[in-house]
């Protein structure tokens, strides 16, 4: 009995200990990941000289909130939101629709060269070819004469995407009961009908992931509407005219109207998070486990 107490007794402090140092690494990590948007948040009130001058002070001297009125202004927020929205939502729709057709397919349906198409499909969430893409990409959206509107940017977007959305949706598919679809085929339903009928009601928790991560990456494309928007600033989303907010001043980099951009930038895509939060957590989670 006294070896087996000293054994849970050692057991325990090992324990204890690993769950410490776990505790502090995730405690960095978490600090790490805060101190840049606290540091811009504060920042986006100070005056540019008290940016430019460096040092760790986090808190103003005094609070300027003229900061953010001059960067609505400059940086037409009000058309760039409106740019950045429809963006956002457009990525959003086609990842949606798409990965969950696509999702349901490979999970129940039988055809010739399935595994190899999905693997293939999957390889390609660890292959990013990056910007070398673009070129190719606009020549293309030039001789369909695409360029000059926002669908481009919206279907390159949710295009690049697809596989990790697909592969969610697949991993929460085979946590569904078959028993649901022939029960749905009994009463007459088609392949799309249950699809339609039945498994979309069911999807919702990954449906909801799917929503909240290709709304994110819609949001904060970059390099993309860049490239894309050169000749038409008009169609520029948030992300292009908030990075233009540091010409903004009189010869040095405006770091104080940046900063205040990138907090007004910031708001939509934390509201959406915290709204969906929970159904984006309940399905990551159910399609890794399953998937």
């Amino acid at each position: 009995m006294a070896k087996e107490r000293t054994g849970h007794s050692v057991e325990s402090k090992k324990t204890k200990a690993v769950n410490g140092v776990i505790f502090l690494l995730l405690l960095l990590l978490a600090a790490l990941t805060v101190y840049p948007v606290v540091y811009i948040g504060f920042g986006s009130f100070k005056l540019n000289s008290e940016l430019v001058s460096g040092g760790l002070k986090l808190l103003p001297e005094k609070f300027i909130l003229d900061n953010y009125t001059q960067a609505w202004e400059m940086a037409n927020f009000s058309r760039y939101t409106v740019n950045s929205l429809i963006i956002s939502f457009g990525v959003m729709a086609v990842s949606l629709m798409v990965s969950s057709m696509a999702g349901y397919v490979f999970s129940r349906k039988q055809f010739r060269l399935k595994s190899l198409i999905y693997n293939a499909m999957v390889m390609f969430m660890f292959i990013n070819v990056g910007s070398a893409a673009l070129r190719p990409l606009f020549e293309l959206a030039v001789k369909l004469h695409m360029n000059k509107t926002l669908i481009s940017i919206i279907l390159i977007s949710a295009g690049s995407g697809q596989a990790t959305y697909v592969f969610l949706i697949h991993g929460f598919m085979n946590s569904v009961p078959k028993e649901l679809d022939e029960a749905a085929k009994m009463d007459g339903c088609s392949f799309f009908g249950i699809y339609a009928r039945v498994i979309l009601p069911v999807l919702k928790p990954a449906l909801a992931s799917v929503a909240l991560l290709s709304f994110r990456g819609g949001w904060n494309e970059y390099i993309l509407p860049l490239i894309f928007t050169m000749t038409n600033e008009k169609l520029r989303p948030l992300t292009v005219g908030v990075v233009a907010l540091q010409n903004a001043g009189d010869g040095a980099a405006a770091w104080n109207i940046l900063f205040a951009g990138s907090s007004i930038a910031i708001v939509p895509i934390v509201l959406v998070y915290l709204f969906a939060s929970r159904q984006f957590m309940g399905g990551i989670t159910a399609g890794a486990v399953k998937g």
